[in-house]
């Protein structure tokens, strides 16, 4: 099974238009993979491709449209752009080597270094006499010469490439800190309307995976035969893992002091910042709460709530989708009757998610752990309460603190909060 495109490192090419970004990802793979022309704005949608690279190990290039794409359809290729440059773990500005430095490379440049974040400067057309400007402002970042005709060169951009492994921010395998080698997992995987046909979702994949790698022992099951293969057990599971949409049937099934937790818990984990899944879900609760208030005469009734469900991929919706029916049932069901929602893939800007009570966002499998902190971040700077839909579930299920316990910090950290 090939790598998930969520595990794989983000190296974004930028520049200008027929800066020679094209023909860079072309030497990259050694084949064509995009366009290349004279004619400016020849790349419209990022493309990306995916390869090994020696001891980075698997990454994904992406080339984008020019910085300096024009028209009203350009400004939406360069918003693109944008989103790829906030989402990347390596940038690499492409820029022509006998040209002046421009104002959107100098800016873009300043943003990416004032984030802390890895940016490399590629200059191209090498065969030309370098700008002296252009060279002095390279020197003082990582950079190379490339000669995308010759091919000189591509071989050091490929080494200081894989020089950045130390300061890139891999990923937590799913069962760090939560299991030690020799446990023995149950693990909960349904196979209903909404499984893939044929494979278990990556969260299950990655979990099963980690779980081999801990030298540790797995029994995946599906939801109905939970009690007969956990009592038949001579040894108890260390932990069992379950699909949140099944946590009521489960906890149902094992006895209450068994360690429980779900696939998405530990995703929340993995890809974001569970304390702030967790401060989210006691908002939700503290706003449930005066809602009740409101319906005494003393207090006057507040609008409904609006909710937007943020999802990170595209997939089929069946009728019993858990974004956009199961959640906003149990959410209508214990927090707001008339709550109103909407469905998103991508984050709204910070004027539409002002109208907002909250975010709901899916377990973030098919997305990095970088894209996931740049949601994140750009949420709670708007102060919305935010929690992924393992969060809630477990929560709808009367199941928090229990499917905290295997995060012993977390868990500490929700005792103190007085919840439930």
């Amino acid at each position: 099974m090939k790598t998930a495109d969520a595990l794989r490192t983000k190296i974004v090419l930028l520049g200008l238009r027929n800066s020679g970004k094209s023909s860079l990802m072309n030497n990259l793979f050694e084949k064509d993979v995009s366009i290349v022309s004279d004619i400016p704005g020849t790349t419209t949608d990022p493309v990306a491709r995916a390869m090994e690279l020696d001891d980075l190990g698997p990454v994904s290039v992406i080339d984008t449209a020019g910085l300096d794409d024009e028209g009203e359809i350009g400004k939406e290729r360069i918003r693109k752009t944008v989103e790829r440059i906030e989402n990347a773990d390596i940038h690499v500005l492409v820029t022509r080597i006998d040209k002046e430095p421009v104002e959107s490379e100098l800016s873009i440049v300043e943003s990416i270094l004032k984030k802390n974040s890895i940016i490399i400067i590629a200059l191209t057309f090498a065969d030309k006499t370098a700008n002296n400007l252009k060279l002095e402002w390279a020197k003082k970042i990582p950079y190379c010469s490339i000669n995308n005709l010759s091919k000189d060169g591509i071989e050091g951009f490929k080494k200081i490439l894989i020089s950045f492994k130390e300061k890139i921010s891999f990923e937590m395998p799913p069962l760090d800190g939560v299991v030690k080698e020799g446990d023995l997992l149950l693990m909960v995987t349904p196979i209903d309307a909404s499984a893939p046909k044929g494979r278990l979702i990556m969260p299950q994949v990655e979990t099963i995976r980690d779980c081999l790698d801990k030298n540790c022992g797995a029994l995946v099951i599906k939801e109905n035969e939970v009690k007969y293969f956990y009592d038949t057990l001579k040894i108890k599971p260390a932990l069992v893992i379950t699909d949140s949409q099944v946590f009521h049937k489960v906890a149902a099934d094992i006895p209450p002091t068994q360690p429980l937790t779900s696939f998405s818990i530990l995703f929340a984990r993995k890809k974001g910042d569970i304390s702030e899944f967790v401060k989210g879900i006691i908002a939700l609760k503290e706003y449930s709460g005066r809602r009740k208030e409101s319906h005494n005469a003393a207090y006057p009734k507040s609008a409904p709530a609006r909710v937007l469900i943020l999802e990170a991929c595209s997939h089929h919706r069946k009728e019993e989708d858990i974004g956009t029916v199961k959640i906003p049932a149990l959410f209508r069901k214990l927090i707001d009757e008339n709550a109103e929602f909407d469905f998103s893939k991508e984050l709204p800007n910070k004027e539409n998610i002002s109208k907002y009570l909250a975010v709901i966002h899916c377990g973030a499998c098919m997305i990095t752990r970088t894209t996931m902190v740049s949601r994140l971040e750009k949420i709670k700077e708007t102060g919305l309460a935010i929690t992924n839909y393992g969060l809630f579930l477990a929560w709808a299920n009367n199941l928090l603190p229990r499917a905290l316990e295997p995060f012993a910090e977390i868990y500490s950290q929700w005792k103190d909060f007085e919840f439930l």
